[in-house]
């Protein structure tokens, strides 16, 4: 799991991107703030100042993860209609996104399909993106079962968590799944470069040869055809 520490101190910090994206008021605000900044009482407490995001907000978290150091670059995005198109234009870039919904507001769940096609055509196909039902402290009130959404997930074929922001349930693990997602992808990525890099290296050096060789091949071609 990815957390704190000071593992590959040596190294530069990896940045990475990751966006929250969904309706407003499902409570991504909450949850960036649960995991950024554990010790800040959660939305709804009487000593919170949480408003709704107006535009864009981000938040930096410093975690480690198998001795990789990385700064996770947390954008939050405002859900609200009027600002969908300045949202989605910082869907690019992103190596990862967090779809949120509410398990109290069908609506809200509902529009994740929208919401998955606006991260594709913005960041790509091969993305990383997981799906939370945020605020389960809420059983009462619930009006998404959760097997929609294990079910909605299962058919993008993403990781799937029920949240709450309030109770603190599943946010340090969905954020690690994530982190950990995007980070085998970019090893993957590193490791083809480098393969890729050193069979065209590899490539050039051969070339190289081959040309001295019939450079060299020629004039002495040349030289006997002149005696």
């Amino acid at each position: 799991m990815a957390g704190q520490g000071q593992g590959g101190a040596g190294r530069p910090a990896l940045l990475v991107k990751i966006v929250m994206a969904g309706e407003s008021c499902v409570g991504k605000t909450s949850i960036v703030r649960r995991y950024t900044e554990p010790g800040s009482p959660p939305a709804g407490d009487p000593t919170s100042s949480y408003l709704a995001t107006i535009g864009i907000d981000f938040k930096v978290k410093p975690v480690t993860f198998n001795d990789t150091r990385v700064k996770l670059q947390i954008w939050d995005t405002a859900g609200q209609e009027r600002f969908h198109t300045l949202s989605t234009s910082y869907f690019r870039g992103a190596q990862g996104f967090v779809l949120v919904y509410d398990i109290t507001n069908l609506d809200s769940f509902q529009s994740i399909t929208s919401w998955m096609k606006d991260i594709h055509e913005k960041a790509g196909d091969e993305v990383d993106v997981i799906l939370l039902g945020n605020k389960c402290d809420k059983e009462s009130e619930r009006a998404v079962p959760k097997q929609k959404g294990e079910k909605l997930a299962w058919e993008h074929g993403i990781p799937f968590f029920e949240t709450s922001a309030k109770d603190n349930v599943n946010i340090e693990d969905a954020f690690s799944v994530l982190t950990k997602e995007i980070l085998e992808k970019l090893e993957k990525i590193s490791v083809w470069s480098y393969r890729a890099h050193t069979a065209v290296t590899s490539f050039s050096m051969l070339l190289k040869q081959v040309v001295v060789q019939w450079s060299i091949g020629g004039k002495n071609t040349l030289a006997c055809a002149g005696h």
